[in-house]
């Protein structure tokens, strides 16, 4: 029986991550678990906001977001992170994020949506800053983006090549205890905007990260036919870190299983997908917008 994966997510409230089926099935990613599926067919686009794609579209195995123009054109019409929603009632927050060793970005989230999106992002450490309305959100993100010189993207790769050597807990929350008490400094916060104290969130243990052996090959592709399995060390972010039955340690972005029909394998089938070096930056080539 073929299943469609919906992606990786973080529950509310939960310490783990799990897949996500069409259908609604969720299947929890607990270290130690054997995973183990091969591709079927073509690729397709998903569709946008919960409509199928009306071309039923072809897209590429690499890319990272598994819809056609017209259906990522739709999907992002209505997307905060593309600031095309300016009247959204809800309360927003924003926040600090660390994910290596001069790795910060600043941005914000719907308050209601707790840490879900510093995890989908792989953030190893985070503070929040402020809460308020979306715009005093965005205008403040912005204001910090610019007078801190931080950006608000940092592509997966720069992530996965640290994500091994870590630095203790207590050398990764003061990198963003400063970048916290410079923010609050800073004159320009919209006034309706709530500062927060620091807290440092760690999601270190959450991910998996404690030593991790670092991966020797990251996926690039899905193939039909093609097969990926091996035993959970990590997932952090859209991340699987594995190790095959044969030893080999891998990187599974999940973002690209999207689009394609699964099948269960056998878990000493390994990798037979395109793969990179994992220490040249290898990976998906269209990085992901978090």
């Amino acid at each position: 029986m073929a299943w469609r994966c919906s992606g990786l997510g973080w529950p509310r409230g939960a310490r783990m991550a799990v897949l996500r089926w069409d259908g609604g099935r969720v299947s929890p990613l607990t270290a130690g678990k054997t995973l183990g599926f091969r591709a079927e067919g073509v690729r397709s686009c998903v569709g946008a906001r919960g409509n199928a794609c009306p071309l039923r579209a072809v897209v590429p195995g690499r890319a990272t977001q598994a819809r056609c123009p017209e259906c990522a054109r739709l999907d992002r019409a209505h997307s905060v992170a593309a600031d095309t929603i300016a009247d959204d009632p809800r309360t927003y927050r924003v926040y600090v994020a660390w994910f290596g060793p001069g790795m910060v970005k600043v941005g914000i989230t719907a308050e209601e949506r707790e840490s879900a999106r510093l995890l989908e992002q792989g953030a190893v450490v985070f503070s929040w800053l402020g809460r308020g309305p979306l715009m005093a959100a965005r205008r403040t993100e912005e204001l910090l983006r610019s007078a801190l010189g931080v950006p608000d993207r940092i592509p997966y790769a720069h992530k996965r090549a640290v994500r091994c050597e870590l630095p203790g807990p207590a050398e990764r929350a003061a990198e963003i205890e400063d970048l916290h008490r410079r923010a609050l400094g800073l004159t320009g916060w919209a006034e309706s905007l709530e500062r927060l104290e620091f807290l440092a969130v760690d999601h270190a243990e959450v991910f998996g990260l404690g030593r991790l052996p670092a991966p020797g090959a990251v996926v690039r592709e899905l193939t039909d036919g093609g097969a990926v399995a091996g035993t959970l060390l990590a997932a952090a972010g859209p991340d699987l870190h594995l190790r095959t039955a044969e030893g080999e340690l891998v990187v599974l972005d999940t973002r690209l299983m999207t689009g394609w029909s699964l099948i269960g394998a056998d878990p000493a089938a390994g990798v037979s997908v395109p793969t990179a070096d994992a220490n040249a930056g290898g990976g998906a080539v269209q990085d992901g917008l978090f």
